[in-house]
């Protein structure tokens, strides 16, 4: 027999490892040998064996001291009390807690749920679905119902999701004995792996339905109503419960899970709750005043008051002309931006009044019509003379 490798050569790491960086090594590597992954590769299971004892040693502090004081030996010498040996540690579902990071609750279950044993478990909870739906910013604001097609698994009519011909039922598996899992013994180090007869399921079907052929579900194509509310954000992700794949021999269903999108608007930015809008006025509306005419996101419209010397980039808020807050009676406001316009492709009487206005600031001692740019240059005028001084 070969001598055994060395644990943390096996992982990849140094021996000044971290419990953290263990973790994450041992991680990668069995996503990679993982015997589900690598079905009758002898060398891929032989490694996941390997990799698998040495993470069990070296996560273990005391573990971990002896092995660095004594390397192997010390776990030699019978040390084992029918559990696996190394001081009787548990077996393989000690690392629960690692599959499931690598590959997810129920792995083979699919989807975003699934049972926590293998694939065709009795009772096995469905798989989650996901459906994406994109909306207009009106539909996100106003609410929007939509029904929807989906292939999916369904309770099997014919056996009523038990899996078995009507009149029979299962027996327990006589090689599990019903547990639906077998245990194999590598050193001190016990595997436990689903039963190839019975699939994890701890019972057998002798005469399985046939329009199921004994998964206690078969594929249809199901209509389902999807109710999206009132002021629905971007991003959003809404649970439709028991809406998922069929479970396995009359297991739970999963759920379906519905993520939005919202398209951008022509005229609109949505910022949380507010509505923005970047509304063109005309120069002489923001020089004299006046009142402009802006739509609203729910297709009416409202009047802004735009006051006397209106700067550009200046907002106005309209309460509570924003979109739907969720599952509230309440609304956001609508903020209007003014994006005063400059005149382009005057006609030679516009431009005389343009220069008749030109020189009657320019005669003005002090500049009383550009609050701004007088202040501006006043900054100015005192940054020279501190940089002269």
């Amino acid at each position: 027999m070969s001598a055994k490798k060395d644990y943390y050569e096996l992982l990849g790491v140094s021996k000044t490892a971290t419990a953290d960086e263990l973790k994450k090594a041992y991680r990668k590597l069995a996503m990679k040998y993982h015997p589900d992954r690598n079905q009758g590769d002898k060398d891929a299971e032989q490694k996941f064996k390997e990799i698998s004892e040495a993470y069990e040693v070296l996560r273990d502090e005391q573990k971990r001291a002896a092995y660095d004081q004594y390397g192997h030996q010390a776990f030699d010498g019978g040390m084992g009390n029918g559990r696996g040996g190394a001081g009787g540690f548990g077996g393989f579902s000690d690392f629960s807690d690692i599959f499931e990071e690598v590959f997810g609750r129920g792995f083979g279950g699919g989807g975003f749920g699934g049972a926590s044993r293998g694939a065709y478990s009795a009772g096995q909870t469905g798989a989650d679905l996901r459906y994406d739906i994109s909306l207009t910013l009106e539909q996100a604001h106003q609410g929007f119902s939509e029904n929807v097609s989906l292939r999916k698994s369904e309770k099997c009519g014919e056996c009523q999701g038990s899996g078995a011909e009507k009149g029979t039922k299962a027996s327990t598996c006589d090689t599990c004995h019903g547990s639906g899992t077998m245990r194999f013994q590598q050193g001190f180090f016990t595997l436990e792996r689903t039963c190839t007869k019975c699939g994890g399921a701890g019972q057998t079907i002798k005469d399985p339905c046939k329009p199921c052929g004994g998964s206690g579900r078969v594929q249809k194509s199901k209509t389902i109503s999807i109710s999206i509310p009132a002021g629905v954000e971007d991003g959003t992700r809404l649970r439709v419960a028991g809406e998922g794949e069929a479970g396995m021999r009359g297991g739970q269903s999963g759920d379906l899970y519905v993520f939005i999108s919202v398209k951008p608007h022509d005229l609109f930015v949505r910022q949380g709750d507010d509505i923005h809008c970047q509304v063109p006025v005309p120069m002489t509306t923001a020089v004299l005043g006046g009142e402009i005419e802006i739509p609203t996101i729910d297709g009416t419209k409202a009047k802004v008051t735009i006051p006397a010397g209106t700067q550009p980039g200046e907002k106005f808020r309209l309460k509570s002309k924003g979109v739907n807050i969720m599952r509230s009676t309440r609304r956001g406001d609508m903020i209007v931006h003014a994006m005063v316009e400059i005149p382009v492709n005057l006609n030679s009487e516009q431009k005389k009044l343009m220069e008749e206005l030109k020189a009657a600031n320019l005669s003005s001692k002090n500049d009383t019509h550009h609050p701004k740019t007088q202040s501006f240059f006043d900054k100015v005028k005192g940054f020279w003379d501190n940089f002269k001084g």
